[in-house]
């Protein structure tokens, strides 16, 4: 094994103890002080799974899901490398509040073809450190911005991703648009993303929680075999801000700025938008605010929103996923994503 001396990340010796990292996630987060991974030993040394948590400063439901396992001091299943990378940003005033430093770039953009800035390395690290301990699996947890379920995503659809995905939720998003995301850096691996639900929702917390309890605890993650049906959206379309476009969230048009969106807007997620539903409105003389993207790169723009005296509706039927009310992360990322089809799937 590495000796690490050269790693951006911070590494720990061994499993802290509950008295280290203190009674609070923020306390937690202090004595980390940045970029963090350690291995808690298994019951099985031979065997090792990965968990990556706030990839984002402003997520903090992994984070408090983690600390509140470590807490317990737990034996698990196998080996668990645990990552904790935005620190900083997590302890930036005032206090998960940001999705990474101000200047620094997104970290979850920056896991493949990544430049040797800070993040590229931390990024890279982490990929290495999965490498090294020869994980069986990796699980990435998040939160978004948006009113949503508990879902996870992938980028392949199979019984691997699935069961990882149901261990926290019972929707799945399938998505091969390239990003940069370890997603994709690990796309060997059954890897799968887990967003928790909103940012700040003791709902959310709880749900990382007893998903870290679950995957971390059993023997092996296909046995038992979860139950029900898994519901995949597939198709994606992402859809942006175009660049200088001012947006705002209300019940009425607001004066001076390029689109006003409903405030309930987020309502929509997971949900059958008709074709023509109002979703806002767009100030005389506006550019189009939005650019949209398939998976293959193919401009999707048209076939998203239309403008209609003033008015922006839906140009046909859709199901939007992650649609936030936040207007500095729907232009620092995307407003939201669009699918077009879902179908259930057992994961088995």
């Amino acid at each position: 094994m590495s000796d690490h001396r050269d790693s951006p990340l911070r590494w720990l010796p061994g499993r802290p103890r509950a008295e280290e990292i203190g009674e609070t996630p923020e306390a937690f987060l202090r004595w980390l002080g940045g970029p963090t991974a350690v291995v808690i030993p298994g019951r099985d040394r031979s065997r090792c799974r990965g968990l990556v948590t706030l990839l984002h400063g402003n997520e903090p439901s992994s984070l408090i899901g983690l600390h509140a396992w470590l807490r317990q001091e737990p034996t698990p299943a196998t080996d668990v490398l645990v990552v904790i990378a935005s620190v900083e940003a997590a302890l930036h005033p005032p206090g998960f509040a940001h999705r990474m430093l101000p200047g620094r770039r997104d970290l979850n953009r920056c896991f493949v073809a990544s430049s040797d800035d800070i993040d590229g390395r931390v990024a890279a690290a982490i990929v290495a450190a999965i490498r090294e301990h020869r994980c069986e699996s990796v699980v990435d947890v998040h939160n978004n911005s948006g009113h949503n379920p508990p879902y996870g995503v992938i980028t392949v659809i199979d019984a691997d991703r699935a069961g990882l995905v149901a261990l926290f939720a019972d929707r799945c998003v399938h998505t091969e648009i390239a990003l940069g995301t370890l997603l994709e850096a690990t796309v060997d691996l059954p890897t799968v993303s887990i967003e928790c639900g909103r940012s700040g929702d003791p709902a959310a917390d709880a749900v990382a929680l007893a998903g870290i309890v679950r995957y971390t605890g059993r023997e092996r993650l296909d046995d038992p075999k979860p139950t029900g049906t898994m519901m995949i959206y597939d198709r994606p379309i992402r859809v942006c801000v175009a660049d200088g476009v001012e947006l705002a969230f209300a019940e009425e048009r607001v004066e001076g700025v390029d689109v006003t969106f409903t405030p309930d807007v987020d309502a929509h997620n997971f949900g059958l938008v008709p074709k023509g539903t109002l979703l806002g409105w767009v100030r005389d003389g506006a550019p189009y605010p939005f650019v949209a993207t398939d998976s293959d790169g193919n401009d999707q723009t048209g076939t998203t929103f239309v403008i209609e005296g003033g008015e922006l509706r839906a140009a046909r039927e859709f199901v939007p996923i992650m649609m936030t009310t936040t207007p500095r992360i729907a232009k620092v990322d995307c407003l939201c994503y669009l699918v077009s089809r879902r179908r259930g799937v057992l994961p088995s």
